[in-house]
């Protein structure tokens, strides 16, 4: 009778253990499909150790981290991104879009990819995290171009603190063009988030981001199983 009932129950928890495993990577996919749509890169999707067989019948999910280390902000590229987001409902399975309650993440760009992002206009990015600025190489070296990246009105602005060519000034366009392009890889940010802070890093520049509710689309695409 006691093997009869261990067997019950070892058979029950393998149930148990195989349906978490398929409604977990069923979520994974779901999920991580509608980010990368918002992100513009492939991202690892994390649901912690909390059961999601739950969620096969409320379709809501408590919080969910995202990580993506190739994330495309409009035009700025080689973003990495660490993201949490709360209060989570999938419409209609997943299907049709996911409701978040709230968001956040810390989204880091790198010296490297901010050179890429300016393509041929600079040469060289170094930072400065006493100072709070970013040196750019101009005209293969021989300019100087100091900037400072800070939030005005829910934005992120990027202000030149100075712009020298063997101790003259750098013609105003060039300075104007390098500054816009520098400002626009700051302002598209995913999922209805907006900057809370921006600090200058040794690497880079890194912007803490915080979004109330929103909705995100339906995943796209033949493969996608929500």
């Amino acid at each position: 009778m006691l093997i009869a009932v261990l067997v019950v129950v070892l058979a029950l928890v393998g149930t148990a253990v195989g349906a978490e495993t398929y409604v977990r990577h069923r979520a994974e996919g779901c999920m991580a499909s509608q980010v990368q749509q918002e992100l513009g890169s492939k991202v690892k999707v994390g649901f912690g150790w909390k059961p999601l067989l739950l969620t096969a019948l409320d379709h809501r999910i408590g919080s969910v981290t995202v990580d993506s280390d190739d994330a495309k902000f409009g035009p700025a590229v080689d973003m990495r991104v660490h993201a949490q987001l709360n209060n989570i409902e999938l419409i209609n399975g997943g299907q049709g879009g996911t409701k978040l309650g709230s968001s956040s993440a810390d989204a880091t760009w790198s010296n490297d990819g901010i050179g890429q992002t300016l393509g041929g206009m600079v040469s060289g990015v170094q930072s400065d995290p006493a100072g709070g600025t970013l040196d750019l190489k101009v005209l293969g070296g021989l300019a100087d171009l100091k900037v400072q990246p800070h939030i005005v009105g829910g934005r992120i602005e990027v202000a030149t603190q100075s712009a020298q060519l063997l101790g003259l000034g750098l013609p105003t366009d060039l300075v104007d063009s390098i500054v816009k392009s520098m400002t626009e890889g700051m302002q598209n940010y995913p999922m209805g988030m907006q900057p809370i802070d921006v600090k200058v890093t040794d690497s880079g520049i890194n912007v803490s981001l915080r979004g109330g509710a929103t909705t995100l689309p339906g995943a796209q695409g033949a493969n996608i199983d929500c």
